[in-house]
């Protein structure tokens, strides 16, 4: 019992008691995820359902450029709006343009506080954990074995200088776990197939649907600078450039069936 009071009376003492409160909040808040089953998602830096499940589907109609799709789609002509939960594209935004992330996708792993204290790459509850439990292992081996306000306060300093020395070591191995999603990007639909949906491709009108790798569905704009009365609904075209000026892809006319078939 004396060796249960003693260790009760260091965690609750002058620096670590600081600590001893800031790590029964972390340890709440795993147990939460352990027993509540929020998830991986919740864990890897609040990356929304939509973005993981990839195969977006098309969402409800609205006015050419503002196209929604379901989970994980994309919004009009290029722009990577990844969609919310319900089926909508967030922020599609004007056709050809932009880069819109849904609402879901959070903070992500990095913050800037993190990343310049060289603790990035991870998710930002994995590198306050490991900070607040290294400090306060620290901490409480100090109150330990020191006494008076000026050793405590030594500790203090060296607790919160150790445990982020020792968290930055920890965190190289654990970026492995965590890699960071690269965008989807316009360029990435270059070298494409598409499929026409509209019912021509003119140097100043066309839609088409392109997936992308993976696995999700956009709807594009896409222009062709010659007449190619071929293009038409439900044919296939090649995206072959995109023109920044103008927001849209350029495509020609392509068969994906092998040769003699």
């Amino acid at each position: 019992m004396a060796g249960t009071g003693d260790f009760f009376a260091a965690a609750l003492s002058f620096p670590t008691a600081l600590f001893s409160f800031a790590l029964v909040v972390v340890v709440g808040y795993w147990l939460l995820m352990l027993i509540g089953g929020l998830g991986f998602d919740a864990v890897h830096g609040g990356h929304g359902v939509g973005h993981h499940l990839g195969a977006g589907h098309a969402g409800h109609g609205g006015p050419v450029g503002h196209v929604g799709h379901g989970a994980g789609g994309h919004g009009v002509g290029g722009s990577v709006a990844h969609g919310t939960p319900g089926g909508h594209g967030a922020g599609g935004g004007s056709a050809g343009g932009g880069s819109a992330h849904g609402s879901e996708h959070g903070n992500g792993h990095h913050g800037g506080v993190l990343d310049a204290l060289g603790l990035g790459g991870v998710p930002a509850t994995v590198a306050v954990s490991l900070l607040v439990a290294l400090a306060w292992f620290v901490s409480l081996a100090g109150t330990v074995l020191t006494s008076g306000a000026p050793a405590r306060g030594g500790v203090f300093a060296v607790a919160l200088v150790a445990s982020w020395a020792g968290t930055r070591v920890l965190v190289r191995p654990l970026r492995r776990l965590f890699p960071e999603d690269r965008p989807v990007t316009r360029a990435d639909f270059v070298g494409r197939v598409c499929v026409i949906r509209t019912g021509r491709v003119t140097a100043d009108f066309g839609q088409a649907e392109v997936t992308a790798e993976d696995g999700s569905t956009a709807t594009v704009q896409v222009r062709t600078p010659d007449a190619e009365p071929g293009l038409t609904a439900g044919r296939t075209a090649l995206i072959y450039d995109y023109d920044p000026d103008g927001e849209h892809f350029l495509v020609a006319p392509f068969d994906p069936s092998p040769p003699g078939i």
